[in-house]
């Protein structure tokens, strides 16, 4: 039970973030249009765009999302998968401290599952930090 709630439920709320947000950047890709898009500060707004608009990031971003996701949702070499998105998730929580204030709420919830995980997989990470 202790690890259910400790791992295997922020491992699935992480992934379906990732992977509704991967759905979302690859339909933006296709069509133009956003399936969701949460209110958004002028500031995000523009960084939102540039990264779109910059021809390699918002793919490149989006893949990641959704093959980190997988890698998650389907308990596939999990500790990687974090780790692929770790970067992202920093972007995604400074963004939310600086640009886009409104969405600290989301910020704070990835925050705590993406440490949640980090504590959860420590014993892989070990090496890394040695």
């Amino acid at each position: 039970m202790f690890r259910i709630v400790t791992t295997d439920i922020p491992r699935i709320l992480l992934a379906l973030l990732f992977l509704i947000g991967a759905a979302n950047g690859f339909v933006w890709m296709i069509t133009g249009h956003d399936l969701i898009h949460p209110p958004t500060s002028d500031a995000g707004l523009r960084f939102e765009a540039a990264l779109r608009d910059s021809g390699f990031l918002w793919p490149m971003m989006k893949t990641i999302d959704l093959v980190a996701g997988l890698m998650l949702l389907f308990n596939r070499a999990p500790a990687l998968g974090l780790l692929m998105l770790l970067p992202i998730i920093t972007v995604i929580i400074l963004f939310h401290l600086v640009l886009n204030p409104g969405g600290l709420p989301i910020a704070g919830i990835l925050a705590v599952l993406t440490a949640m995980l980090l504590f959860a997989y420590r014993d892989r990470y070990a090496a890394l930090l040695r």
